[in-house]
């Protein structure tokens, strides 16, 4: 309770000192500007669909064929569940890689400079 008690505190600190900056006033964006986010949040909503998508069909590619290994052999379950975890990882990886690229693309603006909204 004494844990939950210091980082409730802790947080409420972090919230209440940052909160000017997060309130700050910008000025007005340009059209071109507004134009150019709404395109980059349309193209990683159809980005991150992709990656789900596939990482959907791999994820189920690989629990059906870990499936069908311990089907065909119960007593290495063990070996089979080690190496599908594993892939499930793996496979799970490209989906966050793919977030984490939208991410960027929506937050840290890398081709604002470039087109003059900055």
């Amino acid at each position: 309770m004494k844990k939950f008690v210091w980082f409730s505190g802790v947080s409420v600190f972090f919230v209440l000192a940052f909160a000017s900056v997060v309130f700050a006033a910008e000025g007005a964006a340009s059209p071109e500007a507004i134009q150019y986010f709404s395109w980059v949040a349309v193209a990683t909503g159809i980005g991150m669909a992709i990656a789900a998508f596939g990482t959907g069909i791999g994820q189920g590619n690989g629990v059906r064929g870990a499936c069908d290994g311990i089907a065909r052999n119960p007593d290495a379950s063990g070996k089979i569940l080690t190496a599908l975890i594993l892939g499930l990882a793996m496979i799970e990886s490209l989906a966050i890689y793919a977030l984490v690229i939208e991410l960027i693309l929506l937050y840290a603006n890398p081709f604002t400079k470039f087109m003059g909204l900055s």
